[in-house]
């Protein structure tokens, strides 16, 4: 209901003066000048007006209101005497013959102040998140992101897709991430999954002969909370192609996102298509992460030759890996290279070295002692000039030292601004992935991301790995992710559309034919029965959003925000049921948290 409102609070100008007009919004601020004088802040969705009370009877409803409440204003619009620039109202002001309360705000003291609520303890913006998205710079980003999905969803439009939806209540299937999992009340002790991607069903759409299906999907994994990902559900980019092949993919979005992102980003430089395209292995060893920030112009240097016999600590045999990363003219001081390297060993778990070259080319600082007997060979093989810092990440495993040369080289970056061009927005393509890899926990052959990629090779390089002709480790697959400034926004891949070839890919990682026909029955069914080759990728809505209006943690784009233990502790979810309504469901709890 608009309240009959004759204009938004963000909408007054200087041609409005003398007209007569009503308001409607939020009571922000009173200030009382006089007996009966105060100037009063009306804040609406559009903005904020300042009405001016000069009259004892509207001061006294004034100053009976608490701040919040919902007021609608009737007046004339007159210039302001005291002009305020830093805002589009900032002309005018209102005089009120008529002040109407819609909605009285109950309490004298708010959890926060509203224009400040960022400041808050983030428990209380989430518990109070309607409050929090009264502030009009926590609003904007919800703006934003309905602009973004808006661009989005025209431009897949404008590219030949259709958007259509698939089921929310689906069948649990291993997809690399714990259900969500809803009980049956007509089937006991049988159970629905929240989806945690629509995956098989968009493939099950290219087998049904549509050939472009796309849409903002939810999804649903139970995982732990980070900076750049919401616990619970998040949306997605969800995209399929039917009779395409991995650079169709690629096409597609290399003209959808740049436009978005140079319009509607914290920076209007975006890159062009063709984005890069890196090799796992090649970002890895340049990088040392598969989601390398491209802004960043420092690289990884194997210095293993030259530096593994110094005795360096973590890599004291010969098979050890030596990464180096020099930073040329380099002004830390030693406080600030002392925090650089515990800040590195705090989240790669491993504490990296380093050295410098002086303004005389002598080694000074760090594991000098160590690096000096080969201080030729050092400074030949990094190019070394007066004046360079150089960091080192050594380990045994050469997967820890990449993790910690990158780790290092991200902070060195953060430490040297003149090697980093953060305004602008950065793509590359990680192409090459491996097909498996052994698991952490298991010890064992998994499939490294997606089990319905499609191996580089095919069918018979599977064959040779289960005769032993190769290693299962070596197989590549056509699978790729996105990365933009060093977030990974999706992962994709060309599907594994062939029965044959899938059963022999699930063979490798101990499941048979019976296995993959029962996990995966809609999908194994409709391959027999002539599938199209097809080929995909979901990039994360939230993800983009959080790069767009460069906001620090994903919950500052989502309206209503899990916290990181995922809690909604604005509406008390998860929370605890009826015991009838358990009856009804055919299930027993056995422990609850408060116990």
């Amino acid at each position: 209901m608009m309240q009959s409102r004759t204009h938004t609070c963000g909408e007054l100008r200087m041609e409005h003066v003398g007209m007569k007009v009503k308001l409607v919004g939020w009571m922000e601020n009173v200030r009382e000048v006089g007996q009966n004088f105060a100037f009063v802040i009306l804040r609406d969705f559009y903005g904020t007006t300042q009405v001016v009370i000069e009259d004892s009877e509207l001061m006294a409803l004034v100053k009976s209101l608490n701040k919040e409440s919902t007021i609608s204003v009737e007046g004339t619009v007159r210039e302001r005497d005291s002009k305020n620039p830093k805002i589009p109202t900032g002309d005018i002001e209102v005089s009120p013959e008529k002040i109407e309360v819609l909605g009285r705000c109950r309490y004298n003291e708010l959890p926060f102040q509203i224009n400040r609520s960022r400041e808050a303890d983030e428990s209380l913006r989430l518990k109070y998140r309607y409050l929090d998205l009264r502030n009009p710079d926590v609003k904007k980003n919800i703006v934003l992101r309905c602009q973004v999905v808006a661009a989005l969803r025209a431009a897949m439009i404008e590219e030949g897709f259709l958007e259509i939806t698939t089921p929310i209540l689906t069948a649990s299937s291993p997809e690399g991430a714990r259900d969500y999992l809803v009980p049956s009340r007509k089937h006991p002790g049988h159970f629905y999954a929240l989806p945690q991607a629509p995956q098989q069903f968009k493939q099950l759409l290219m087998t049904s002969g549509f050939d472009r299906y796309f849409q903002i999907a939810p999804c649903f994994r139970d995982e732990d909370a980070r900076g750049d990902r919401s616990p619970g559900e998040f949306y997605q980019l969800d995209m399929e192609m039917a009779f395409a092949d991995q650079e169709d993919v690629f096409a597609v979005l290399e003209k959808v996102l740049p436009p978005i992102f140079a319009k509607y980003g914290t920076y209007n430089v975006a890159s062009s298509a063709p984005f890069r395209r890196i090799p796992y292995l090649e970002s890895m060893e340049t990088y040392g992460t598969d989601k390398p920030d491209l802004r960043n112009d420092l690289v990884l240097q194997n210095v293993s030759e030259v530096l593994w016999k110094c005795g360096l600590p973590g890599c004291p045999e010969e098979t050890g890996t030596v990464y180096a990363i020099v930073v040329p003219d380099f002004a830390g001081t030693r406080k600030q290279i002392d925090k650089l390297c515990a800040d590195v060993e705090v989240q790669s778990g491993k504490k990296p070295y380093w050295f410098r070259l002086d303004e005389k080319g002598e080694l000074v600082g760090g594991i000098t002692k160590l690096v000096a007997p080969v201080k030729d060979e050092v400074v030949q093989a990094l190019n070394l000039q007066p004046g360079c810092f150089v960091g080192i990440a050594a380990n045994t495993s050469k997967g820890q030292a990449q993790k910690t040369a990158g780790v290092l080289r991200t902070k060195l970056g953060d430490l040297c601004p003149s090697h980093v061009d953060k305004e602008r927005y950065e793509f590359c393509w990680i192409v090459d992935f491996p097909m498996y890899e052994i698991g952490e926990e298991s010890g064992e052959l998994e499939f490294c991301h997606n089990p319905f990629s499609m191996p580089n090779g095919g069918l018979e390089v599977l064959q040779k790995a289960a005769a032993g002709e190769i290693d299962p480790l070596s197989i590549t697959a056509f699978q790729y992710d996105l990365v933009c400034n060093g977030v990974e926004l999706s992962s994709g891949a060309v599907r594994n559309h062939d029965p044959e070839i899938m059963i022999e890919a699930f063979q490798l990682v101990r499941l048979g034919e019976e296995d993959v026909k029962a996990k995966f029955p809609a999908m194994y069914n409709a391959f027999c029965y002539g599938a199209p080759p097809h080929a995909g990728i979901a990039p994360g809505v939230d993800r983009m959003v959080m790069l767009l209006c460069g906001a620090e943690t994903i919950r500052e784009v989502i309206p209503f925000p899990m916290n990181k233990n995922a809690q909604d502790v604005m509406m008390g979810a998860p929370g605890l049921v009826l015991p009838q309504q358990l009856q009804e469901l055919n299930i027993a709890v056995t422990k609850t948290e408060e116990e």
